[in-house]
């Protein structure tokens, strides 16, 4: 859905459209710039925490940055770090671990200001405490992105504007979750055996 969104794929039936335009009436470079993805599987380059996230603009001011890691609750992880924001990563970021990863890409997303967020499950490396934090922050970007939350995690989805439950490729259920809460489905059912998992203190994927 995501690479459909981007353009890398065409569609082949139905459309896809954005403020009412059909994304194949849209020229796909300015497409592109317009959309910022945050991938599950994050990559880094092997270059400074700051080198990395300032790759699309070298120029960018530095509060915007500290702005952004702020959102993404990797500042003060960053500060620990002897070198702080100029802390070498290795390639791919093998130095970091799988959130601190996670989100240092969502924060170079972030700063790009694009119009439209789109995250893959790219909360998936973080606790539910930190996840949590991070989709409160980014609420302040208040209605200037529409962003779009890919997620098996039902904490994660339930504050969503609008849900939409993908199951075996089809939508099977869309709304609120307040409203799917109390419809018997694949989300209910998911949302109880997670719930019921954080009472066991076992940790929900």
């Amino acid at each position: 859905m995501i690479h459909l969104l981007a353009a890398l794929y065409d569609c082949t039936t139905g459309e896809i459209r954005i403020n009412g335009y059909p994304i194949q009436d849209i020229a796909k470079g300015h497409l592109r710039r317009n959309i910022g993805i945050v991938l599950q599987e994050s990559f880094l380059f092997s270059k400074s925490i700051y080198d990395n996230l300032s790759i699309s603009d070298p120029s960018i001011d530095k509060k915007a940055v500290e702005r952004a890691t702020k959102i993404a609750s990797v500042h003060d992880v960053i500060q620990e770090f002897d070198k702080g924001y100029d802390t070498l990563v290795g390639e791919k970021g093998v130095t970091l671990s799988g959130g601190q990863k996670q989100r240092i890409a969502i924060a170079r997303t972030i700063i790009n200001n694009t119009p439209i967020l789109v995250f893959d499950d790219s909360l998936s490396a973080v606790d539910t405490q930190t996840d949590a934090n991070i989709r409160s922050a980014l609420k302040t970007l208040g209605s200037s992105s529409t962003m779009i939350i890919i997620t098996q995690r039902v904490n994660s989805a339930m504050d969503a504007d609008k849900i939409v439950v993908i199951e075996n490729g089809h939508i099977s259920q869309c709304g609120t979750h307040d409203e799917l809460i109390k419809l018997d489905g694949l989300y209910k059912r998911v949302s109880d055996i997670q719930n019921q998992r954080l009472k066991e203190g076992l940790n929900v994927e």
